[in-house]
Order: C-alpha cells, then structure tokens, then sequence
C-alpha cells in the first residue's frame, strides 16, 4: 500500500493536559503507517518520558531545543532564546527541505507567545510548508492567527488538575 498524506497545519493548544501527548500519538499513528518523523521539543530540556519510549524508533528523529529550568515570560534568559532559535532554524531545514513527512513542534506556541521565536517567522515557515507535509504545533495560547492558517485545531480543556491538590511533579505524568 503507497503512503498517502494531504499535508496538514494541525495545532493542539489549550490550558489542559495532553497537548504533547496528542502530538507523540499523532507521531506514533504517523510511524506505524511508514512516514518519517521529527519531533522539535521547544522549552524541554528533561528526559521526558515520550522521549524515552520513542528515542530508538526507526524513522523518528527527537530534537531538543530548551534547557530543563523554567522560562521567564518577562524577560528570558539568552540561554533560552539561543536554544529556541537554533531549535527553530532546526524546523526551517526539515521543512523548507522535506525531509520528513511530519513535523511536530512541540510548545512552539508557548516559545512565541514568550517572544524567543517571532510569530510573524512562524507563519512564515509554515507558507513554505510543501504539500504532502504534516506540521503539528502545540502548546498553550496559540495565536489566533494560527488557529486561522490551521487545517485541524484541537483545544485541551482543564477542568481539574492534580496540581490544585497539591501535586507534585511527577515521572510518567508530567514528564
């Protein structure tokens, strides 16, 4: 059977949890069908428990571009926006080139909503997408101009969280 893809803008945003998780899915689906994939993770820098699992899969390549420590929205660290930017050059290439079939970038809204990439850059990228490409963008406060320019969008509604509780951060859950 010959792979067939159209091609998709797909964003998950929302204040809930699973955005990344729907994203590693997609992926997955993605994989066991034959395409390639390249996952850019902005804003991560820990061993999350997805990139484990799927750090050996054949035709899956996991790129970090952030540090494991919180980012300031006011006022970003140059660390920050260093790995951001060399994170985003990272996307340019694998899709202006095509040389995946999938592209997930994961927090990206997060990374231009704290100006360490310009929105203006992304919609730009995202006009050079070629056809038969799917990039998925995901991460809380996606622009409205995105959620335009998107063929899918799904938001992830929090209507509890454990943290409330007084929750601690917690491997497998959180990461």
């Amino acid at each position: 059977m010959e792979k067939e893809c159209p091609g998709l803008i797909m964003v998950f945003t929302g204040d809930g949890k699973g955005k990344t998780t729907a994203a590693v899915g997609q992926a997955v689906r993605a994989l066991g069908h034959g395409f390639s994939v390249c996952m850019i993770h902005f804003m991560k820098g820990r061993d999350y428990g997805e990139f484990l699992a799927l750090d050996k899969m054949p035709g899956l390549t996991i790129v970090r571009a952030g540090r494991d420590d919180f980012v300031c929205r006011e006022s970003p660290e140059q660390v920050d926006i260093d790995l951001a930017r060399e994170g985003f050059s990272r996307a340019e290439k694998a899709i202006v080139n095509h040389e995946y079939d999938f592209v997930v970038l994961d927090e990206i809204n997060v990374a231009v909503d704290f100006k360490l990439i310009k929105e203006d850059e992304l919609l730009a990228l995202l006009e050079k997408k070629p056809s038969g490409m799917t990039v998925i963008l995901t991460g809380r406060g996606a622009s409205q101009e995105l959620v335009k320019r998107a063929d899918t969008v799904s938001e992830v509604l929090s209507i509890r969280h454990h943290y409330e509780q007084g929750a601690d951060c917690v491997a497998g859950i959180e990461y």
